[in-house]
């Protein structure tokens, strides 16, 4: 009997490759019920938070590129689901996002994965899925699920 990308995330697991994490991703993204939303994703440079995303995009048929948005502060992409893809590094307050109108991308079929959410607590709505993401000093990753 296999365990559920979910349970298996809430455990903690370490994957090797870029790829091993992208296929994680996209089996959670499979379970994922369109009422979660929002994704909160924690960790340092390098951590695979970008990574986790392009495997949620994946699995939701997002064909186009998935990079992180340091620049754009955001970027858009559809599949089966909506996908906002939100990287708060380079945010210095909250109001920042007002300009977004992100607001709007809080429900379904919206989900909106934010990187750096540390940096906008405010914004992060209590329902949030938050994942903790950290590379290991052997280069592996550890994601885990709160």
């Amino acid at each position: 009997m296999s365990t559920s990308a979910e349970s298996r995330l809430r455990g903690g697991v370490v994957t090797a490759t870029a790829e091993e994490t992208r296929a994680l991703a996209a089996a959670w993204a499979a379970e994922l019920p369109p009422e979660k939303v929002t994704l909160a994703l924690h960790g340092d440079l390098g951590a695979g938070k970008t990574t986790f995303v392009q495997g949620l995009a994946e699995a939701w048929g997002i064909t186009e590129p998935v990079t992180s948005p340091t620049f754009t502060l955001c970027n858009f992409h559809r599949g089966t689901r909506l996908l906002a893809h939100l990287d708060a590094y380079r945010l210095t307050r909250e109001e920042q996002l007002d300009d977004l109108m992100l607001a709007d991308f809080l429900i379904p079929p919206y989900c909106l994965a934010i990187e750096w959410p540390e940096r906008v607590p405010g914004f992060v709505p209590a329902g949030a899925c938050h994942l903790d993401l950290a590379l290991q000093p052997d280069g592996r990753h550890r994601l885990r699920l709160r």
